[in-house]
């Protein structure tokens, strides 16, 4: 896969509390059309009058999950990047919520990898949960222990079905 052409020119919106982290990810993003919001509002307004064909949303700060609920009934998928809300919690509530992908900051230098396989996924209508499992679950290991699934076997079962 390259994310690269996967990418280029789509309308990406990044919301962050943190000016930083959003110069990062811009620059990661550069072949795509990137809006940036530090607020809350800024970011409500931007996702409520915009397209967006993928939306980067940080859970603490800015109201992550309020900011996904919007993108939702927009239909624009999200990747939830963390850094203060990575636990297990967090992660279930992620998905529960309907976001693509959960993603601590130590792995956003990937940011434009994993933005391509939700797109990708979408494209082709295959659950992007695989791909992020493939991709992060050995850091969720690490985090979390090997047993980070055991608590709630049928909720991952379920959200990981092919």
């Amino acid at each position: 896969m390259e994310p690269e052409k996967i990418l280029k020119g789509k309308r990406v919106l990044i919301v962050d509390d943190e000016e930083d982290i959003l110069d990062q990810l811009t620059e990661i993003l550069a072949m795509c059309s990137v809006d940036k919001a530090s607020t809350f509002e800024e970011a409500k307004e931007l996702l409520e009058t915009n397209f967006y064909h993928i939306a980067v949303l940080d859970i603490m700060g800015v109201h992550g999950y309020e900011l996904l609920e919007i993108a939702n009934k927009k239909d624009i998928p999200a990747l939830m990047l963390t850094a203060h809300a990575l636990s297990k919690d967090n992660l279930k509530k992620s998905f529960k919520k309907g976001a693509s992908y959960y993603v601590p900051k130590d792995e956003m230098s990937k940011v434009d990898i994993f933005l391509a396989d939700i797109l990708e996924a979408r494209d082709k209508n295959k659950n992007v949960v695989i791909k992020w499992y493939e991709r992060l679950s050995g850091f969720c290991e690490k985090r979390f222990g090997p047993d980070w699934k055991d608590d709630e076997p049928e909720f991952w079962e379920h959200l990981l079905k092919y």
